[in-house]
């Protein structure tokens, strides 16, 4: 079985910077392609970064890129989504997900149960 734990988010003023955590915990967690999504209340749940297993290939959404960067630690079994330049509109619960690469969130076979994050203006 595959768990996955989110942590790290919280309140963050505009222009601040959140890193967030996934800890996978299963022994093979290091063959595992990860991904990052976020959602608001109402709406679909929104893809933000993936990182294939050994980090060496990454994939990032328009509206987080060159402010986001995902990676990753093996010997740690961590996936990290360090968020920079933090904007109101970041305000989401973000998720980590396993097993999948790519934007789709039908891709991912587990999911962590999420951390709020909130910036203020």
């Amino acid at each position: 079985q595959v768990q996955l734990v989110e942590s790290g988010g919280g309140l963050a003023q505009a222009g601040g910077s959140l890193r967030l955590s996934c800890v996978v915990s299963t022994r093979t967690s290091s063959t595992y392609s990860m991904g990052w999504f976020r959602q608001t209340p109402g709406q679909e749940r929104v893809f933000l970064a993936c990182i294939n297993w050994n980090g060496g290939n990454t994939l990032y959404a328009d509206s987080v890129k060159g402010r986001f960067t995902i990676s990753r630690d093996n010997a740690k079994n961590t996936v990290y989504l360090q968020m920079n330049s933090l904007k109101p509109e970041d305000t989401a619960v973000y998720f980590c997900a396993a097993g999948g690469y790519g934007s789709s969130r039908y891709e991912y076979n587990y999911w962590g149960q999420g951390t709020q994050v909130t910036v203020s203006s």
